[in-house]
């Protein structure tokens, strides 16, 4: 993605770290002015260092849990940026990349171990709430349920997997048309396991959990997380009277069923959502920015 540079950039190497629970996302700008966009592992402290250490930049802005405890072991000036101002920054210019015009005010959703909501309006941003539902809450029932060890290898599970046979469904207990909800609402994330592990008469039969599949209950999981983050986000959308949803963040990264639920689910409840390129590094990007302002 090529973003055009500011005025006097050229002469600056800011780089820009956003150091979440989870990952660490830099971002720092091409000679061509393009972005150049990095994961490293959060926990991978040396690691983090050394790649600032190669990139040696000359002003290095800080944002996210890990930034304070960066800024101490680096010997070199920082810049720390509070993680709501950075995503605001960041946003601006990954959706001016994206040739959109910045519609304010606008809701931008950071979808990350746990997931924030934020009001923004020009250069203002206010947190309104979120979910502790996330890509943390993703990970973690993925690896127990599925035997996977990372977020890339839940979501290439999910793409095979069928939620259908995990979760219960509206049509699964009414008859059609009986009540104004389609058959394929969800009634109850994880409902189908229990509902079939009921016998005749309520009686208990063989856990279901054994003969679930992988691939099923890691799409079940993708659920549980995408339908509750929409709906919570177009609950405090429609109580702020706002009606565009940006969507950015790590567990959106190469997630695409994950992205077709938040964006689906938000645009039936008749919001206008927009997913960020590059949304993982809105944070790293706005600490950029703040870093080539020092």
């Amino acid at each position: 993605m090529a973003i055009p540079q500011t005025t006097g950039e050229k002469r600056l190497r800011p780089m820009g770290v956003d150091i979440g629970a989870t990952l660490a996302k830099l971002a720092m700008r091409a000679p061509d002015g393009s972005l150049q966009l990095e994961f490293l592992s959060a926990g991978d402290l040396r690691g983090i260092d050394r790649r600032i250490a190669d990139v040696a930049p000359d002003h290095l802005g800080l944002t996210g849990c890990g930034a304070s405890a960066a800024a101490a072991r680096l010997h070199r000036p920082t810049r720390s940026c509070l993680e709501f101002e950075a995503w605001g920054r960041g946003a601006r210019i990954l959706l001016e990349g994206q040739g959109f015009q910045e519609e304010s005010p606008y809701l931008l959703v950071s979808l990350g171990t746990g997931t924030s909501i934020l009001r923004v309006e020009g250069e203002t941003v206010t947190r309104l709430g979120g979910t502790a539902l996330g890509g943390g809450t993703l990970l973690g029932l993925g690896v127990a349920l599925t035997g996977c060890r990372t977020h890339a290898e839940i979501c290439r599970l999910a793409e095979q997997g069928d939620r259908g046979k995990i979760d219960l469904r509206v049509g699964d207990i009414y008859p059609e048309g009986e009540i104004p909800l389609p058959g394929e609402t969800t009634a109850a994330s994880f409902g189908g396991l229990a509902r079939s592990g009921l016998g005749e008469g309520g009686r208990e039969t063989p856990s279901p959990t054994n003969s679930a599949r992988p691939e099923d209950l890691a799409a079940a999981v993708i659920g549980l997380v995408g339908e509750n983050v929409a709906l919570v986000c177009s609950g405090i959308a429609q109580a702020a009277g706002i009606s565009r949803l940006v969507f950015g963040g790590a567990t959106l990264h190469e997630n695409p069923a994950l992205a077709s639920i938040v964006t689906g689910v938000t645009g039936l409840m008749g919001n206008q959502p927009v997913l960020l390129e590059s949304g993982s590094f809105a944070g790293a990007v706005g600490a950029l920015d703040a870093a080539a302002e020092a």
